[in-house]
């Protein structure tokens, strides 16, 4: 079943999403797709190659950007930023939980000097707590 949940007016994050969601995806108002799991990460798990496919065979935009239990990287979260700011539209980033996606925004939002309290409570908002990645969105701000 598709769970989406909203950030903002701009993103929301979903647990892991298939390519017979995305008409429903479509309708909801999303323009872009970004898929932060990596394909084989666990049995059963929809590849994103067919996600791409149903997604752009919609009209929408689709970006890859995998998190992988190393964590997250400096050219990933400069990657979300640029899928963010090329969608011109709502966006929705899944992964397994929707909890990498949720903290990629984060991280994302921090390195553009969004303020790390109004962050933290939009994620927490959407049901993810980011108290923990609190020093990291710190260290993300001061390299922006």
């Amino acid at each position: 079943m598709l769970d989406i949940r909203p950030i903002d007016a701009t993103i929301a994050v979903a647990p892991q999403i298939a390519p017979e969601d995305i008409t429903a995806i479509k309708t909801a108002g999303f323009v872009a797709i970004v898929n932060n799991r990596p394909d084989g990460e666990e049995a059963g798990q929809p590849d994103g190659d067919a996600i791409r496919t149903a997604a752009e065979d919609a009209g929408l935009a689709y970006t890859a950007i995998p998190i992988t239990h190393a964590g997250f990287s400096q050219p990933q979260v400069t990657a979300m930023i640029e899928a963010l700011e090329r969608a011109g539209g709502p966006v929705l980033a899944f992964c397994r939980s929707g909890t990498r996606s949720c903290n990629l925004w984060a991280l994302a939002q921090a390195r553009l000097g969004v303020d790390a309290d109004e962050v933290t409570a939009k994620g927490e908002g959407a049901g993810y707590g980011l108290a923990s990645l609190r020093p990291l969105m710190d260290a993300v701000a001061r390299q922006g």
